[in-house]
């Protein structure tokens, strides 16, 4: 079976599974989302949406945010892990929102990537999810099922990330990103992960040479 033959099996089963996936990280506007993403580095979804309501409480635009230190952020978010740095970039990317870009969040990849705490992945969302701007983030459910499902060889997520691209149409992309992320969680674990309870897996290793 070649690899776009693959694609579309995946393409139409996640389709039947998740025909309208929505963004699993509570948000109140494209500022509110982009620190939960940033709060979500290595942490689960739900715990992000633990910590969120009392982070945004205290401040949910860059102006409250600057003005908090980033001792008091770092006790909000503590739960999320790694709360110092995550504190440390979230207090001075709503500064530099505040000096370069009048409290908004840009709209390009470079300006994105420019601020602390946001890498390739944290902009790709953002461009994808509240921009509808055709990305692919690969996080590391995407990177394994990729992998699993031989789209890519996995040497790297920018190497998926390439090689996703390639194997479905642009227009899916945004939608392929929250798709892959929740049947990974339903049907792909990383660990315990069964052939025979995972649809896509199953139909690979059934019809692949």
């Amino acid at each position: 079976m070649k690899k776009k033959e693959r694609a579309l099996f995946i393409q139409k089963t996640l389709d039947v599974l998740f025909p309208h996936p929505e963004i699993p990280l509570s948000h109140r506007d494209p500022y509110t989302f982009l620190l939960a993403v940033i709060l979500s580095a290595q942490c689960t979804d739900k715990r992000v949406n633990q910590v969120t309501p009392l982070l945004f409480a205290k401040a949910s635009n860059p102006k409250e945010m600057a003005q908090l230190s980033v001792e008091e952020i770092q006790a909000l978010i503590r739960p999320c892990g790694l709360s110092l740095s995550k504190a440390k970039a979230i207090k001075r990317l709503s500064e530099i929102l505040l000096e370069k870009f009048d409290g908004t969040i840009p709209k390009t990849r470079k300006d994105l990537e420019s601020l602390p705490g946001v890498g390739r992945k944290t902009a790709s969302v953002i461009l994808s999810q509240i921009f509808h701007i055709p990305s692919f983030p690969v996080d590391t459910h995407i990177h394994r099922c990729a992998k699993r499902w031989k789209l890519s060889k996995g040497i790297n997520v920018r190497k998926t990330e390439e090689d996703l691209k390639r194997a479905f149409s642009k227009s899916n992309w945004n939608k392929l990103h929250l798709q892959i992320i929740y049947y990974a969680r339903s049907a792909c674990p990383a660990k315990g992960h069964r052939v025979e309870n995972c649809p896509i897996c199953k139909y690979i290793k059934e019809n692949d040479c």
